[in-house]
Order: C-alpha cells, then sequence, then structure tokens
C-alpha cells in the first residue's frame, strides 16, 4: 500500500464499500459527537467523511487536533445508510471508517476561517494567501485558470499557431504606462525594462518569417489597480499573424474566445459572428468603447432637435459645439418621483449640469423640460427614441466627450437598477474604426489616439490627403459584458507611413529612429503586412468564474498599492546591493531609519 494514499479524498463511491483504502488530507471540519468523531478530510480532489470510533487508540488525540492539520488514514470504506447519505458531495454514499492514524503535520490556530463563506479582510487574505487558496471557490478559480490557458494553447495550435517566447529583460518603450526598469550591474547607470507588451518582439517575429505566434505573455506595467486590472502585472493571450487581413483575425479570435467560453460556461453566448461597432457609434449609442449590450437600452442624438427649440439651456451647449444625448427607457413612467430624482443627483455626481427628462404616461407627457418644447420637437423625439407609452427619456446635454461618459454611466445604473442586465449570457462586440488622431486640448496639438503602430485606413495617402481628425484606423477592441478583453490593430508596416504617422503627432523623424529603431529598421528590409491583438487571460477567467475582482482569479496578486503582503515585496535592499548596481538613493525626507541610510552610498 501506498505511503500517504491509495485513493484522493474525492474519489471513493458506493463500489468502494469493504475496500481497505488510505487517504491523506487536511481536517477540514470536525464534528464530535461525543460516542463518534466524524472529520471531513480534504485534499486537491475533494472531501471524505472519516469515522474515529471513541475504543481508536487515537481518538484523543484526533480530538485535540486542530482544523487543517494534515494527517494519514488508513481504515475500511462502509456504505453510509440511506438516512445519512450527503447528496450534496460526490463522496457523500460512503465513509471511512479509520483503523490507523498519522499525524504529518499538526497546525497552529488559522489566521482565517476556511470552512465559510466569508472573504474576511482583503490584506489577512493577501498575507496569507496560501491559507485563502484552500478555501473552495479561489481553488476552484485556479483550476479553472489553469485548465483555460490549457485549452487556449490547444486551440491556437489547432488554427496554425507556434507558441514562442519573448524576452523578459529589454528596452524601455512608451507603451502609455510606467515602466519597471531593472539597473544593469556590468553597465553602470543603464537600465533592463520589464516588458509592457510584447508588442515589438512579436511585430519582429513576423518580419523574421514566422506566420503565425502566440504566447501566454506576462506583462508588467506600473500603474494603479483596479477592480479589472491588477497591478504590477498581467497575462494575455498575445497573439500576431502575417498576411492577415482584420476579417480573418477577427473569425480566429472569435472562434478561439466563443470555444473557451462555451467549454467553460453554462451561460449561452448572444450573438456569433460577434456584431461590430464603430467607435463613434459606440460612443453616441452606449457612451462607451466597451459596451455592455446585455442592457436593453440604445441612446440616441438629438442634438438637431434641440438646437431650434425653445429650451436655451441646450439650445446653447449645441451652439457651442455641444450635443444633446437621448436615454430611452421602456416602462418606467411608474416610477416614483424619487427615482428620477436619484438618477438626476446621479448624473450630477458624474460631473454633468443636471439631467432632464420627459416621461410619457397615457395621454399625458411630463417633466421638467415639457413647457420649452413645441409639439413638433415633441413628435421628433418620439419618433427618433422609439418612444410608446410608460417610456421615460433622460436627456444629457454637453461637449461630446463629457455627454457619452455621463450618458454612458446612467445607461449601466438604470440597467442595474432596473433589472435588466442578464445573468446568464456573455454578450461580445468588437469596437472598430478607432479615430487614428484626436485633438488633446490640453496642449492643444494631435496627438495619437489609439496605437501609433496601427495602420492608418487609407495608408499614406489618406495622412496626406486627409484631415488628421477624420482618418480612421485598422484599430479594434473586443469586448465582453462591458469588459475591454483585448485591443489590437493590422499593424502599420512601411516606414513611410510610419514617419509620416509620427509627424503629424508632433514627431521629428529623429525621434521616431531613436525611439524605435528596431521596429523601424526592420520594416527596411521588407516586412509583411501583419496584425495582432492579446486579450487579457486575468479578465477571461474573471468573467468564467463570475468574479467582480481580479483579485479573485490570481494565485498570488498583490494588493491595491502593489505590495505583495505575503512575501513582503516591494522591500528594502542591502546597501552593498545598492553599491554593486551603482545606485544611491534620494528618498523623500519623510523616509528615516535604514531606508535613508542608502543615500549616503
Amino acid at each position: 500500500m501506498h505511503k500517504y494514499r491509495t485513493h484522493t479524498c474525492g474519489e471513493l463511491r458506493s463500489e468502494n464499500d469493504g475496500a481497505e483504502v488510505r487517504l491523506s488530507g487536511w481536517i477540514f471540519r470536525k464534528r464530535d459527537h461525543g460516542s463518534l468523531l466524524f472529520v471531513d478530510l480534504r485534499d486537491h480532489y475533494g472531501l471524505t467523511q472519516v469515522v474515529v470510533q471513541p475504543d481508536s487508540p487515537f481518538f484523543d488525540e484526533c480530538q485535540r487536533l486542530r482544523l487543517e492539520s494534515v494527517i494519514t488514514v488508513t481504515g475500511r470504506v462502509e456504505a453510509r445508510s440511506d438516512e445519512t447519505v450527503n447528496h450534496k458531495m460526490p463522496t457523500g454514499a460512503i465513509e471511512v471508517v479509520a483503523e490507523t492514524l498519522t499525524i504529518e503535520s499538526a497546525s497552529e490556530p488559522t489566521p482565517l476561517y476556511l470552512a465559510g463563506d466569508e472573504d474576511g479582510p482583503e490584506d489577512q487574505r493577501l498575507r496569507y494567501r496560501y491559507l485563502d487558496l484552500r478555501r473552495e471557490r479561489l481553488h476552484n478559480n485556479i483550476m479553472l485558470r489553469s485548465r483555460v490557458i490549457s485549452s487556449i494553447r490547444r486551440r491556437m495550435t489547432a488554427h496554425g499557431f507556434e507558441e514562442f517566447q519573448t524576452p523578459i529583460l529589454t528596452c524601455s518603450s512608451p507603451e502609455g504606462a510606467r515602466d519597471y526598469l531593472v539597473p544593469s550591474r556590468i553597465h553602470p547607470g543603464q537600465f533592463y525594462a520589464l516588458p509592457q507588451a510584447p508588442q515589438l518582439f512579436k511585430q519582429l517575429l513576423m518580419v523574421a518569417g514566422f506566420d503565425r505566434y502566440f504566447q501566454i505573455a506576462p506583462c508588467f506595467r506600473d500603474e494603479d489597480a483596479r477592480a479589472d486590472r491588477s497591478p504590477g502585472e498581467f497575462y494575455q493571450l498575445d497573439v500576431e499573424m502575417s498576411f492577415v487581413t482584420q476579417d480573418e483575425l477577427f473569425e480566429v479570435i472569435e472562434d478561439v474566445l466563443a470555444g473557451i467560453f462555451d467549454e467553460f460556461s453554462e451561460k449561452k453566448i448572444a450573438v456569433a459572428p460577434f456584431p461590430r461597432i464603430p467607435y463613434a457609434e459606440a460612443m453616441v449609442k452606449y457612451g462607451s468603447d466597451k459596451p455592455d449590450l446585455r442592457i436593453p437600452i440604445e441612446m440616441v442624438d438629438v442634438s438637431d432637435i434641440f438646437a431650434t427649440s425653445g429650451f436655451n439651456a441646450f439650445k446653447s451647449v449645441v451652439a457651442s459645439g455641444g450635443v444633446v444625448r437621448a436615454i430611452p427607457v421602456k416602462n418606467v413612467a411608474s416610477q416614483p418621483r424619487s427615482f428620477f430624482d436619484k438618477l438626476v443627483g446621479f448624473a450630477t455626481e458624474q460631473g454633468g449640469k443636471g439631467l432632464a427628462y420627459l416621461v410619457w404616461d397615457g395621454e399625458k407627457v411630463k417633466g421638467p423640460i415639457l413647457k420649452f418644447l413645441a409639439e413638433e420637437e415633441l413628435t421628433a423625439l418620439v419618433e427618433r427614441c422609439n418612444v410608446t407609452d410608460q417610456d421615460a427619456v433622460f436627456f444629457v446635454s454637453d461637449k461630446p466627450g463629457l455627454a457619452s461618459s455621463i450618458s454612458g454611466a446612467i445607461r449601466v445604473k438604470l440597467g442595474q437598477d432596473l433589472g435588466l442586465i442578464a445573468d446568464d449570457v456573455f454578450h461580445f462586440c468588437w469596437v472598430v474604426d478607432f479615430p487614428m488622431f484626436e485633438f488633446d486640448a490640453e496642449t492643444q496639438s494631435i496627438i495619437f489616439s489609439h496605437n501609433p503602430f496601427s495602420m492608418p485606413q487609407g495608408g499614406l495617402e489618406a495622412l496626406e490627403t486627409k484631415d488628421p481628425l477624420e482618418v480612421l484606423a485598422y484599430q479594434y477592441d473586443i469586448v465582453c459584458n462591458g469588459v475591454e478583453l483585448s485591443s489590437g490593430a493590422i499593424r502599420n508596416h512601411t516606414p513611410d507611413v510610419m514617419y509620416k504617422a509620427f509627424e503629424i503627432a508632433g514627431y521629428d523623424p529623429s525621434v521616431v529612429e531613436e525611439q524605435f529603431p528596431s521596429l523601424l529598421n526592420a520594416f527596411k528590409y521588407g516586412a509583411p503586412p501583419h496584425g495582432g491583438i492579446a486579450p487579457g487571460i486575468d479578465r477571461i477567467v474573471m468573467l468564467l468564474a463570475n468574479e467582480s475582482n481580479i483579485r479573485e482569479v490570481i494565485a498570488f496578486p498583490m494588493n491595491q498599492r502593489a505590495q505583495d503582503l505575503m512575501m513582503g515585496s516591494p522591500s528594502e535592499v542591502s546597501i552593498q546591493q545598492l553599491r554593486e548596481l551603482h545606485l544611491k538613493l534620494n528618498l523623500p525626507k519623510k523616509q528615516s531609519g535604514a531606508e535613508s541610510d542608502g543615500s549616503n552610498i
């Protein structure tokens, strides 16, 4: 018989009745009935109930053992009587009557209670993450993550992709976030950077003649935490393809993602192929470039109706270049006045000047702005917003960007408050046709709006002949249930287009040559048309696990301040280590003690 186990704790069934077995695991629960002691023994695979009889020589010792102690039990499997079968456990039809018991490791009192559903304080959970991961929900999330990654690899290989690894120690690159820098010991004063993404390397692989690349890639960004983004590091399914059109790339990614979500969730996928929504349309209809299509509310631009109306508050906004967005909502006329008042307050919290509305209730139209509107304007609103009896229309008026963000937030709140968001579906979409450039009001200049390495629609001719703010790019995002899974693009693969695009954004050719020498030089030796994308692994698993916080699907995440409380990082290093790296510390004056010693190295 094996030293530790003949079976796992999730394996035994009725057909094993009478068998002599050996199990090892953690004491998950104990129930002392005086005449009998019941122990739920847990391992990676499940739970088995162990019965310790009072005449056993180890009965008293087992009573004293704390939860989470590790034991090995040898005994005989017995079928439970019909009235004692636990149908909630896969092993609930049997129990193991212990004949011998060995203590492998006695536990101290645990700082977390692992048998309940309560999460406990986050700092405590992260400090004792190895205990937190013993909890069933967290354990299942990490196993789901492993299986999702395995499935992704199989699916990408089936599509003809090869997996390559790209460097972790590389050069600093302006990717939009702060780099994590690594000082070089043998090159004093010089630094490596951890990659924010393998962007340049995967494009260089295409230039090198490889055709279809993927990688489960670690990425590093020194940025603040969000519910859907972990600080420090994250993983993505990094993809690049040569001689590919946008449509062909979409086809591959849709097949992979639809297969993953179908394999690991009972929720249905709303529409296939995934709908494609131009960026400009998404901002009007949904107020966001990552719309949650589960919410059955589509907004409408009604600026032209108010431009000549008697409602001067909106009329003046439109005259100064602003817009009016209407948010039509079905069957809310019966809501109490407080519902509308709270929504007005919410709009103000989002940065709006207020929120106007009209309500159609039977033969009546009600609302604070009714008296300012002519009959023909009301008729136009009914037609434009597809209004029927018992509907309401809310109005936001402001500069286009602010109007989109405010109305988008209101749309989501309405979906939540009215229970309109379906919980049994994954609704994917592509957001396409992003503008290549945008106007930065702070610097009063034209800047890149998305990815500077994207191919402009119309190529060099568009850059030379069109208003830059009208040039669209082959850039796209894939979104699921309001969560952006990835951005991607068909790449700019010719030096002349790259020079021109950066020139429009205010960069001299010398800056391009200095910042991106490897990519630019590579393009001079024959580069294939290519494109790619990089869906986030953490976000995919978060959606599949139905978790609202990305840390719940990462084995060892940092906290919101980018600290690993379990390992104690980031941490101070010794003066000797700093000397080897030719570094001195220049810390804020509020720092003291050992940290300040390094400033005098």
